[in-house]
């Protein structure tokens, strides 16, 4: 059976999910836990992902995420690599943690979003031990279940940090108490009645309504059926570095050369910009400023650490980010 499809643009929203090497677990603890969505924090912050949900069971994850620079494939590659080296080292382990690569299923937006929030929400109930339940005793189990979004979209006290709840939630009367009111309404409501949605899913591959899917399959597919190639559902979504140089230098008066002769955060976030906004990978941003790929490595990484001290510096990151999203691709 052929692969499914990837299709990468910028703005398109995903379900993720990845299952353990054989099915075996892929937290050992809390701690894994704990790690795992430090990590994923991470990597949305690197490669500008929002998340709208996720659920962590013992063998696999969910997420529900938007890619608005049409990067899901770097995102998932940096995020899996990087949780599992860190519990291959911690279980002093070596191979692969999962099994294959990560599945994903391209989705309409607009009308599938705020269903499919629910549809994840609700998996730590969907095995078949709980079947013979009351509705109120699946309830119960649903809520105890630490490792979810859901918990953020019923309570705002319980909120997380790199989550966007406020999407979904429109679809419920807003971000309010109103709007979680009715979501958690929905939620009983979907365990009484049941929720599917697998069926409306075509070719392994894409979520959405009959529109939808002509418009995917226009814009970027010769045959649905055919295996994937290197270039299938890529568009051009990356900005020049001539016009990322420009932003900065018009944003803070520092051209390239300038910035070759200085040490510090401005040129890292030079970098870092480079690869989120320009796609160019550490060898390429390394030859613009003299620099070698661990160095460039350490400098982006040195960044992050600042960004999270230093309110100053994330919002000099926010500031050219926001002037970069005026420029044209």
């Amino acid at each position: 059976m052929a692969r499914p499809i990837r299709i990468q643009y910028p703005g398109a929203v995903y379900h993720v999910t990845c299952r353990g090497n054989e099915r075996q677990s892929i937290f050992r603890d809390d701690e894994d836990r704990a790690k795992f969505l430090r990590l994923l924090s991470l990597s949305l912050t690197i490669y500008s992902v929002k998340l709208f949900a996720y659920v962590l069971m013992n063998n696999h994850f969910h997420l529900l995420v938007e890619t608005p620079l049409g990067n899901l494939g770097e995102f998932m590659r940096h995020f899996n690599i990087t949780y599992t080296g860190y519990f291959n080292r911690r279980s002093n382990r070596a191979g692969h943690l999962y099994q294959g690569r990560y599945k994903s299923v391209l989705v309409e937006k607009e009308a599938y979003l705020s269903i499919l929030s629910r549809y994840i929400h609700l998996n730590p109930i969907r095995i078949m031990r709980l079947g013979k339940k009351t509705v109120e005793e699946r309830l119960d189990e649903l809520f105890r279940h630490t490792w979810s979004s859901l918990h953020g979209y019923l309570d705002g006290k319980r909120r997380e940090e790199f989550l966007d709840y406020t999407l979904v939630l429109a679809a419920y009367g807003g971000d309010t108490r109103k709007g979680r009111n009715a979501y958690r309404k929905h939620i009983y409501t979907d365990i009484t009645e049941g929720l599917e949605v697998k069926s409306d899913i075509f070719a392994q591959s894409v979520l959405g309504g009959g529109d939808f899917i002509r418009w995917v399959k226009e814009t970027f597919l010769v045959e649905m059926e055919s295996r994937e190639q290197p270039s299938t559902g890529k568009i051009q979504r990356y900005l020049q570095k001539e016009t990322i140089l420009a932003c900065i230098k018009r944003e803070t008066g520092k051209d390239l050369d300038s910035l070759k002769k200085e040490k510090g955060d401005l040129r890292r976030i030079t970098m870092e910009l480079l690869y989120r906004c320009g796609g160019l990978k550490g060898p390429e941003i390394g030859a613009l400023f003299g620099l070698g790929y661990c160095a460039v490595s350490q400098e982006r990484k040195r960044l992050q650490e600042r960004m999270a001290q230093d309110n100053g510096i994330r919002e000099i990151m926010e500031r050219l980010e926001r002037g970069l999203s005026t420029m044209k691709i």
